[in-house]
């Protein structure tokens, strides 16, 4: 019978799952659009995890993260809740164990980890400008009427970059057009615009801050060519890229829950959890002049789960 850890990365973009086994190997992923629908993503991910994992496999325990790491708990019954900070960095740890510095761009935010001796020293989060996400090559990618993988293969084909102003969407995208007019190679353009994604990146997330070696890169956008070049002409140095780059927040949830089992009974509530009825809505609490927004999470008609409050006047036992 096969033993495994779930863990679920639930974020604005993408959900992801990963399970692995005791010895932290990898036994299936999955990657998902989230739709702006998180509760769906998250039941459609748990009904194909269902279909790629053995039949006879036992759920031991489940970790979440991703801003939706809470939600996600209160549906599958997680053992551990923990940031997408905490995540990344023990994935890229249990990968590359001397790693001191990992980068991780997704859809709609990125984030630098600095690690020192197997321990997270300092890190910085970006989730207000998309200047330097992946929505903002995707967007691009589309108004050159390519695809988002076909942006990156055509950047390694560039032998002069030209700058493309990077501190905005709406800049960039009208530097691109003056480029394009003034007769410059869209591949050319192209790299600018993953030059300008790192520019943008470095100097928000890494002011002040050394990035030394070993450096790996994780998100969705570690998958862009063009940008990974970027990156290694920019820092000097080599930048690894994992081969599960774009499920390392779920894999980091999912060696957590691992870590945390040593033999305790988990909460997991089984893979038909994903044919309940699930409702989320929220209150503002009047109890004190804090007024705190309460979430909250029914299943089947019954509420299992409660957040938002600075006290536990709504916590559910």
């Amino acid at each position: 019978m096969s033993e495994l850890f779930l863990g679920i990365d639930v974020g604005s973009v993408t959900t992801k799952f990963a399970a692995v086994d005791r010895q932290g190997g990898l036994a299936a992923s999955l990657y998902l659009r989230t739709g702006g629908q998180p509760i769906q993503a998250i039941r459609h991910g748990l009904m194909q995890m269902a279909e790629r994992l053995p039949s006879e496999a036992r759920v031991l325990g489940v970790g979440t993260t991703g801003s939706g790491r809470q939600l996600a708990g209160a549906i599958v019954g997680a053992d551990v809740v923990k940031n997408e900070i905490t995540a990344h960095a023990v994935a890229a740890l249990h990968f590359v164990p001397d790693v001191r510095t990992v980068m991780d761009i997704g859809g709609q935010d990125s984030k630098l980890i600095l690690i020192r001796d197997g321990v997270v020293v300092d890190f910085a989060m970006n989730s207000v400008c998309a200047a330097g996400t992946g929505s903002f090559l995707e967007q691009q990618a589309h108004r050159l009427g390519i695809t988002i993988e076909e942006l990156g293969q055509r950047a390694l084909r560039s032998d002069h970059p030209v700058r493309i102003a990077g501190r905005c969407t709406v800049f960039a995208e009208s530097d691109m057009v003056h480029k394009q007019q003034m007769g410059h190679p869209v591949d050319d353009i192209i790299y600018g615009l993953c030059q300008a994604l790192v520019r943008n990146y470095l100097n928000n997330l890494a002011l002040g801050k050394t990035l030394e070696p070993p450096v790996v890169f994780q998100g969705g956008v570690a998958a862009n060519a063009g940008v990974v070049r970027a990156f290694r002409e920019a820092l000097g140095t080599e930048v690894i890229v994992l081969p599960h780059h774009e499920v390392m927040g779920a894999l980091g949830a999912a060696l957590l829950a691992l870590e945390w089992s040593d033999g305790r009974p988990g909460r997991f509530k089984g893979f038909d959890v994903a044919q309940a009825e699930v409702q989320a809505t929220s209150f503002e609490c009047h109890a004190c002049p804090n007024l705190c927004e309460i979430a909250q999470i029914r299943m089947d008609g019954r509420i299992v789960a409660r957040w938002g409050g600075r006290c536990d006047r709504w916590e559910v036992v």
